[in-house]
């Protein structure tokens, strides 16, 4: 049996992952404590992050939300994790997921003002996440929205693409892309 890591996928996948974190903290700064995690789902690809909210995040929501993220990257916080006992972790003000079972020795993992129990793999400093994209957020069940975002280089990608569009419709609107919007008006 030969096992090889696909590094760029693992690399991928962390920086999503890591970025959960920041998003969740985000969250509760914007939104209020009761913004608390209800599901994710990370791979190379995206992040998934359901939460509970009882409406729709306004454009100005977001736009903090998306702004708090990438501010975290930016201060390149070191990730440090630490195998402690569990009532330790709740006297540190470890954040936890109620519905989740936790044994009495935990691992938590810190990154600036983020502090969580979590056993997923992650990116060594923040900065290495690169940088954090909303692609999208909606309801997906009563008091819960589910927010789907990009890190690195599909977020590049990401951006690119909407990018390209602008320019697409800039040119089929013969303006620049400044003139766009009266444009169209």
């Amino acid at each position: 049996v030969r096992l090889k890591i696909d590094i760029e996928r693992r690399d991928a996948t962390r920086r999503h992952h890591s970025a959960t974190h920041l998003l969740h903290l985000a969250l509760r700064r914007v939104l209020g404590e009761h913004a608390q995690q209800k599901g994710s789902v990370v791979d190379a690809e995206r992040l998934r992050f359901d939460f509970t909210h009882d409406r729709p995040l306004t454009e100005s929501q977001l736009r903090t939300i998306e702004e708090q993220v990438n501010r975290g990257i930016l201060a390149n916080h070191a990730v440090r994790t630490e195998i402690l006992g569990i009532e330790a972790a709740k006297a540190r003000g470890a954040m936890m997921i109620f519905e989740e079972k936790y044994g009495d020795v935990v691992r938590m993992l810190t990154m600036g003002d983020s502090m969580e129990l979590c056993g997923g793999t992650h990116v060594r400093a923040t900065g290495d996440i690169g940088s954090f994209k909303i692609q999208s957020e909606q309801g997906i069940a009563a008091g819960v929205r589910r927010i789907v975002a990009v890190t690195g280089m599909p977020a590049l990608a990401y951006i690119q693409d909407i990018e390209a569009r602008w320019l697409n419709l800039a040119e089929r609107l013969r303006g620049s892309p400044n003139e766009i919007i009266d444009k169209v008006t």
